[in-house]
């Protein structure tokens, strides 16, 4: 019991320096939202070297944390809505098989975007949002490939642990 919560611990403070790294990161490319994922990279290779109830619980920790800790109530709200979102579609992508760790994180990053284009939607009470999401599909696609290749790596090297 211990180790898990070691391992959490380390998890959730690998994922809570990735998502500060990322907001140091000056990427500026005039379309707001998008971001690289470092933290959901975090959150893929737990997915795969713990069981779903600890994932997810890292994953929520992590994410009202860093709201807290380098953003806002909004900011919290929005990355709950993709990151939970995200998670619950990667870790039905990797249960079912047949999809690589590139693959399951490229569901990620673009259920990533729907969830929080659909708070964005409702938020701002308007379907014209949707026009929007060719961008965020692109986006989401080109970050998951990067994030699953690395991520992908990772999971070869690190140990199975529950």
């Amino acid at each position: 019991m211990t180790k898990k919560v070691a391992y959490g611990g380390l998890f959730l403070a690998l994922a809570l320096v990735a998502s500060y790294v990322e907001m140091l990161i000056p990427i500026q490319l005039g379309i707001p939202g998008v971001k690289i994922g470092l933290a959901n990279g975090v959150i893929m290779v737990l997915l795969y070297m713990v069981n779903l109830k600890e994932t997810y619980a890292v994953s929520l920790a992590r994410i009202v944390l860093s709201g807290f800790l380098f953003g806002n109530l909004m900011m919290i709200l929005y990355s709950l809505a993709g990151g939970m979102l995200s998670l619950t579609v990667m870790a039905l992508l990797k249960k079912i098989g047949g999809f690589s760790p590139v693959g399951v994180s490229v569901a990620g990053g673009v259920s990533h975007n729907i969830g929080q284009l659909a708070v964005a939607m409702l938020v701002l009470e308007t379907g014209k949002l949707v026009y929007y999401f060719p961008v965020l599909l692109i986006s989401g696609t080109i970050a998951g490939i990067a994030i699953g290749l690395i991520a992908g790596e990772i999971i070869k090297r690190l140990p199975r642990f529950e």
